[in-house]
């Protein structure tokens, strides 16, 4: 009963993507798309519909009011009777934690880079491991789902770009390296799993572009020859 493809969706352009000294002064969810982001947004919902056709869709968003939008805008391309759709919170962006200063928010995002963005932890907010704990949680709700004979043939997350860059990592069990490695996708970009020809696993067919840029520490398993027996 697996869907056909699941889709993930970053949202379309926000006015902290041109601004960043907007997460200073304005809680991170209800940061709005640009009117950029608008017609992104509304692209990907054409892109969409051309990939799909006439296709059953089941759409989860996560509750920013940026990828509100851009659910809203998506569906413009859509009869209301092909598609439906529940907020789902374990999609939402990472938490920086409190309001701070622009100075201080930079300060933390190098910090971020240097150290990793799977390990480190804002003050008062998320680590990346955070991120992937509750999209290995939503995992399980999804696969629930998938059980229900009446599941539409398509999937669609729409999300952020770290929650992306994740669910790739947890769905194809990928290293902490190869996470760190992965660029995000662009804005309103659809990164698309589809079932391969047996139906029983899924491919990646936009694999997202890998930052040469990234600074990666490395310590492999290493394994040696098994102990003799005594």
């Amino acid at each position: 009963m697996k869907p056909r493809r699941i889709i993930l969706i970053r949202h379309g352009e926000c006015h902290a993507n041109n601004d960043e000294s907007k997460f200073a002064t304005e809680p991170d969810y209800t940061i709005e798309l640009t009117a950029k982001g608008i017609e992104q947004a509304r692209q990907a919902g054409r892109a969409l519909k051309e990939l799909l056709g006439d296709e059953s869709v089941y759409f989860y968003i996560s509750p920013f009011w940026r990828t509100r939008s851009t659910f809203e805008n998506i569906v413009r391309s859509f009869p209301r009777s092909q598609f439906r759709y529940s907020e789902e919170p374990r999609l939402r962006e990472q938490e920086w934690g409190y309001l701070r200063t622009y100075g201080e928010l930079k300060r933390l995002k190098a910090e971020r880079t240097a150290y990793g963005a799977f390990y480190y932890r804002f003050p008062g907010g998320e680590a990346g491991t955070d991120v992937y704990d509750r999209i290995n949680d939503l995992l399980g709700s999804l696969h629930r789902d998938f059980r229900d004979p009446d599941y539409p043939r398509n999937c669609v997350l729409i999300t952020h770009s770290l929650a992306i860059r994740l669910f790739v990592m947890r769905w194809f069990h990928l290293t902490v390296e190869e996470f760190e490695e992965m660029r995000s996708p662009a804005n309103c970009a659809l990164t698309i799993l589809e079932l391969d020809e047996t139906g029983d696993e899924y491919r990646l067919l936009t694999p997202l572009a890998r930052n040469p840029e990234a600074p990666i520490r490395r310590r492999p398993i290493r394994l040696s020859e098994p102990d003799e027996a005594e």
